[in-house]
């Protein structure tokens, strides 16, 4: 993802003004590890530490013995996004969480981790939309989603936000 934002930046730099309206981030091995199926419990014990040089912050959470914790490359995008640094362009999730668990766990971990202090995932997922709105995240197989994000999570994205599909950039690990 770092690298597609810096190739964004780029291309800014040389004149062109192409960019996507939303770029959609699936969770699991893209932000953040472990995946949240592996988990059984749901996030309680933050762990402190520096967020890049921004003060210290939320970088990680308990779950059980295992720790949920963002990649570096993942902290800076949203740092970068949070920051402004790229206008307008807003932030989507299509994460399809393998138990409805699973995607309790994801919810809970967006909203305590943080991306710079007292500002957490959630937050910067917020920034552009109207407050209170949350038709920009769906996480989870439980109906109306399912595994296919082609067919549930993307159409939904499209038809709450109103970001057409070629306006969106869809980072995920699946082959």
């Amino acid at each position: 993802m770092l690298r597609f934002l810096i190739s964004i930046q780029i291309s800014f730099a040389l004149g062109f003004s192409v960019r996507p309206a939303m770029v959609v981030l699936d969770l699991d091995d893209c932000v953040w590890t472990p995946e949240m199926y592996t988990l059984d419990e749901m996030p309680s014990t933050p762990i402190y530490g520096d967020l890049n040089g921004l003060g210290d912050g939320v970088i990680g959470v308990k779950s059980g013995y295992e720790t949920i914790r963002m990649f570096p490359g993942a902290l800076q995008a949203l740092q970068e996004c949070y920051q402004g640094m790229w206008g307008d362009m807003r932030l989507g999730v299509a994460s399809s969480a393998d138990t409805p668990r699973a995607a309790e766990i994801a919810q809970a971990a967006l909203r305590i981790l943080e991306v710079v202090p007292g500002i957490t995932i959630r937050d910067v997922l917020a920034r552009g939309w109207d407050e209170g709105f949350d038709g920009n995240v769906w996480i989870g197989r439980t109906p109306p989603l399912s595994s296919d994000k082609s067919r549930t999570h993307f159409p939904l994205l499209r038809d709450a936000t109103g970001v057409p599909y070629e306006g969106m950039v869809f980072f995920d690990d699946s082959n």
